[in-house]
């Protein structure tokens, strides 16, 4: 938990409810700062080759390594995410680091077929000034990526980390920039307003993984601006449980898709959709795979957060809907809240139109596939989707159909690396991960070279 205190960041473990730290918000006057030295610094970091700028990030992604059970630990502090997800996160932030690593060199443009005499070419080159904004939820393996890809491709940054996790961020930022020239990676802690400040300032790129309404006012500073937008926000991903699927299997991918990390994952499991052949089957199964997880899930990453997830509860339970487990804030500290299975839920309830981002698996039962789809397919968010079907003709449809970045059959996670998806309405635009981040993060020129009159 996050306390906000004469332009102080006090964090709370949601475990414990004990202080973890305290953190000063920086001053429009620092944003300011932060952003010129990064201004000043991207010549020369641009020119840099690019074999030099890989090799800085494989020892950022060394001393990350090194650092890990630190960046554990304190992830655990200020999040409440369990330590070995939190461990995952900082190994999934190397392998990112090391991937750009990799790519930076050998991203290039092309060639093109022109007059005999000229060449004709398309060359990438960096866009500038990034400025990354990074979520709470998953700090490092998410900040790896943007800022990885953008100091692979010659741009400067400024990262401002989450509030809620700002020791995390901090460190880990701190371990990049301690590989690389002064400037190159400037480090700010704050608030929303910072990050504000930082949307309407003077760079190329501002790159954020976070809400849908700070998307949108991010999008609006860029508009303003001419700085290009690169938005991962919210979602409402659907699960749909087709017929002829074993119900406890099921059952276990929605409860692992709904209560992994509290579900305060961005591809969570936030809807489901069953049909109604396997409908008390599945239902009855995912109550009892519920009951397991609740002694192994940990907090939410603060009191506020809980809040907001148990108002779509209990706004869902006032229209008509019942708690089969779950749904009552536990007593005691921290930022707690069970894993909870709705039943007899209607498309209109806030819990199934939007994002909860907590372990909550509100049900709708539908007839068949095509109605489960339709309901899925209805829906202002386009991050992600799962489904899971015995039928291939029905996996076809719904890969096509479903207006999402990212479609998973028969597995609520998993997936090659180097996958890149682009989200869809209010989940956002543009490449977050993958090779298709490093286009994201530069500009293209193209260069017609004539030879000079005889």
């Amino acid at each position: 938990m996050t306390v906000l205190e004469n332009r102080v960041l006090t964090v709370l473990d949601p475990r414990t409810g004990e202080t973890v730290g305290t953190v000063p918000i920086a001053t429009d006057q620092q944003c300011d700062d932060a952003v010129r030295r990064a201004r000043a610094a991207a010549r020369a970091w641009a020119r840099t080759p690019a074999a030099e700028r890989a090799a800085a990030l494989h020892a950022a992604a060394a001393a990350v390594r090194a650092a890990a059970d630190e960046l554990a630990e304190l992830n655990e502090r200020e999040t409440g995410k369990l330590l070995a997800d939190a461990r995952g996160g900082v190994e999934a932030g190397v392998g990112t680091l090391r991937q750009y690593a990799e790519l930076g060199p050998v991203h290039r443009g092309r060639s093109l077929q022109g007059g005999w005499d000229a060449a004709d070419m398309m060359i990438p080159g960096p866009r500038g000034v990034v400025v990354a904004l990074t979520p709470w939820n998953d700090p490092v393996a998410v900040a790896a990526g943007l800022i990885g890809a953008a100091l692979a491709t010659g741009n400067t940054v400024v990262h401002k980390p989450s509030e809620r996790c700002p020791g995390t961020g901090r460190r880990f930022a701190e371990l990049i920039a301690a590989h690389l020239p002064d400037g190159v990676l400037q480090i700010l802690d704050g608030d929303g307003t910072v990050g504000a400040r930082l949307a309407a300032a003077d760079v190329d790129v501002v790159a954020h993984v976070g809400s849908s309404a700070t998307g949108r006012s991010i999008a609006a500073a860029c508009a303003r601006t001419g700085a290009k937008a690169l938005l991962e926000n919210g979602g409402n991903d659907a699960l749909i449980v087709d017929a002829g699927v074993d119900p406890r299997w099921a059952a276990a991918q929605a409860a692992l898709g709904a209560f992994a990390n509290a579900g305060q994952i961005c591809t969570s499991v936030e809807r489901i959709y069953v049909t109604s052949d396997v409908a008390e089957a599945f239902i009855r199964a995912l109550v009892d795979e519920a009951s397991q997880w609740a002694a192994r899930i940990g907090p939410l990453v603060d009191r506020r957060h809980r809040e907001h997830v148990h108002g779509h509860v209990t706004d869902a339970l006032a229209e008509g809907a019942r708690a089969l487990i779950g749904g009552e804030v536990p007593e005691g500290p921290g930022a707690f809240y069970p894993p909870t299975v709705l039943v007899d839920c209607t498309p209109r309830m806030r819990v199934m139109r939007e994002e909860t981002f907590g372990p909550v698996a509100p049900i709708l039962l539908v007839p068949d596939f095509a109605s489960a789809l339709a309901e899925a397919c209805d829906d202002r968010y386009g991050l992600a989707a799962t489904v899971l079907t015995s039928s291939m003709a029905h996996a076809q449809t719904a890969w096509r159909e479903l207006p999402v970045g990212t479609v998973k059959i028969n597995a609520v996670f998993g997936g090659a690396p180097g996958g890149a998806a682009q989200p869809r309405g209010t989940s956002g635009t543009g490449y977050g991960y993958g090779p298709e981040l490093l286009d994201e993060m530069t500009t293209t020129k193209v260069v017609h070279l004539a030879p000079p009159p005889d």
